[in-house]
C-alpha cells in the first residue's frame, strides 16, 4: 500500500532559550547543515554558537510566535489537513528538527499498512542541507525499525509548471495593490562549497555566472541553478521587464563563502538607487518561518526603511492556500496510480 511522508524543516517547541538550545542543537549538529568533521562541528556548535544563540534565536521567534505555535507547524499541519482531504491513499507529516519527528511520521504510515512511501520534502529547490539529510535520515529510519519499507523520492519541483503557475499567481495576487519599484526574490543562502559538494559531474559548478545557464547534469542537484530557474520562470510568466526585478541570497554563517548576493547589503543600497518601495517573495519556502516573517519581513522592511526606503511588502509564502493543495493533492495521485 503507498503513503506520502510531507516533510518540513521544523521549529523548537516554544520561543524560549530553554526549548530553542535543543531544536539548534539537533538542527547545527546535523552533518549535511554544518559540513565539517564532528569533532570540529561539537566544538564549533556546542562550544561556541550554542552559548550564545539560543537566547539570541528565542527572542526572534518570539516576536513571530502565533497563540497556536510556531508559524511554521501551524501553517504545515494546515496544509497536511487539506490535502489529506484531496488523497485518497494515506499522508502523514514530519519534521526533520524536531515534532512531529520523522520516525512517527513513518510509523503512522506503518501503522496504516503503507510499505511504499513518497518522501516529499517541502523544499523546491535541492540542497544537501534541505533535502539530503531528510532522505538519509529517512533511509537510516528504515533499515532500523520498517526493514520492508520502500521509499520513493519526489525529486526537487522548482520547475514543475503547476508550482510555477501556483507561485507566478501568487505574487501577482499578492502585489495587486502594491505598486512595486523592484521586486525581489530572496532565497536561503548556503555555503559555496555545498554547490561543489552535490555536483555530479565534479567540474561544472564554477559559480562564476555562466555554469548555472550552461545546460549540465549537474543541475538536476546543483540548488543555486534551480534558485535561478525558479526565478527566470516566475519572471516570464508574470512579464515583469529585465531591471525591474533581483535575485539575492539570505541568512549566512560567519567564516564561510556563502552564495551571493547577499539579501541585507543588496536591500540597503536600493533606495539610493531610487528605489522606494520594495517588495519581496521568498521561493525557497513553501511555509512562512522564522526567515520570511522575522528576518524579512521585519528586519529586511526596517533596515530598507533606515536607508531611504519607503514602502516595503513582503509576499506570503504559498503556505496552505487551495491551489497549492491542489497542486500537492494532484502530485499524490499521480504516485497513486503509477
Amino acid at each position: 500500500m503507498k503513503g506520502v511522508l510531507l516533510v518540513n524543516l521544523g521549529s523548537p517547541e516554544s520561543p524560549t532559550p530553554k526549548d530553542v538550545k535543543p531544536y539548534l542543537d539537533e538542527f547545527l549538529m546535523d552533518k549535511y547543515v554544518i559540513d565539517v568533521p564532528f569533532l570540529l562541528r561539537a566544538l564549533l556548535v556546542r562550544g561556541i554558537i550554542l552559548q550564545t544563540r539560543p537566547k539570541k534565536s528565542a527572542a526572534a521567534y518570539a516576536k513571530i510566535w502565533w497563540d497556536e505555535g510556531s508559524p511554521l507547524v501551524v501553517i504545515s499541519k494546515r496544509m497536511h489537513a487539506k490535502v489529506k482531504q484531496l488523497v485518497k491513499i494515506p499522508v502523514s507529516l514530519a519534521m526533520r528538527y524536531g515534532n512531529p519527528s520523522l520516525l512517527s511520521g513513518l510509523q503512522e504510515l506503518h501503522n496504516q499498512g503503507v510499505d511504499e512511501v513518497m518522501l516529499f520534502p517541502l523544499y523546491p529547490q535541492h540542497a544537501m542541507a534541505s533535502t539530503t539529510t531528510i532522505v538519509e535520515l529517512a533511509e537510516e529510519l528504515r533499515k532500523k525499525h520498517f526493514p520492508n519499507m520502500k521509499f520513493t523520492h519526489v525529486p526537487a519541483f522548482y520547475n514543475k509548471p503547476d508550482y510555477i503557475q501556483n507561485l507566478a499567481d501568487s505574487i501577482k495576487g499578492h502585489l495587486a495593490n502594491f505598486e512595486y519599484d523592484h521586486l525581489l526574490f530572496s532565497y536561503h543562502g548556503i555555503p559555496e562549497r555545498h554547490i561543489r559538494k552535490t555536483d555530479i559531474t565534479k567540474s561544472h559548478c564554477k559559480i562564476d555566472g555562466s555554469c548555472c545557464n550552461t545546460p549540465s547534469p549537474a543541475h538536476e542537484f546543483c540548488y543555486r541553478h534551480q534558485c535561478y530557474e525558479t526565478t527566470k520562470q516566475v519572471v516570464k510568466l508574470l512579464g515583469i521587464p529585465e531591471g525591474k526585478y533581483s535575485q539575492t541570497f539570505q541568512s549566512r554563517l560567519a567564516g564561510d563563502k556563502w552564495l551571493t548576493p547577499y539579501t541585507d547589503v543588496e536591500v540597503n543600497k536600493m533606495p539610493e538607487k531610487g528605489i522606494k518601495k520594495l517588495a519581496v517573495v521568498t521561493p525557497a519556502f513553501v511555509s512562512d518561518c522564522l526567515e520570511t516573517l522575522e528576518e524579512i519581513a521585519m528586519e529586511a522592511n526596517h533596515e530598507f526603511k533606515e536607508h531611504g526606503g519607503e514602502e516595503f511588502f513582503a509576499v506570503p509564502c504559498l503556505n496552505d492556500s487551495d491551489e497549492w493543495c491542489q497542486t500537492v493533492g494532484n502530485w499524490i495521485n499521480d504516485f497513486a496510480k503509477h
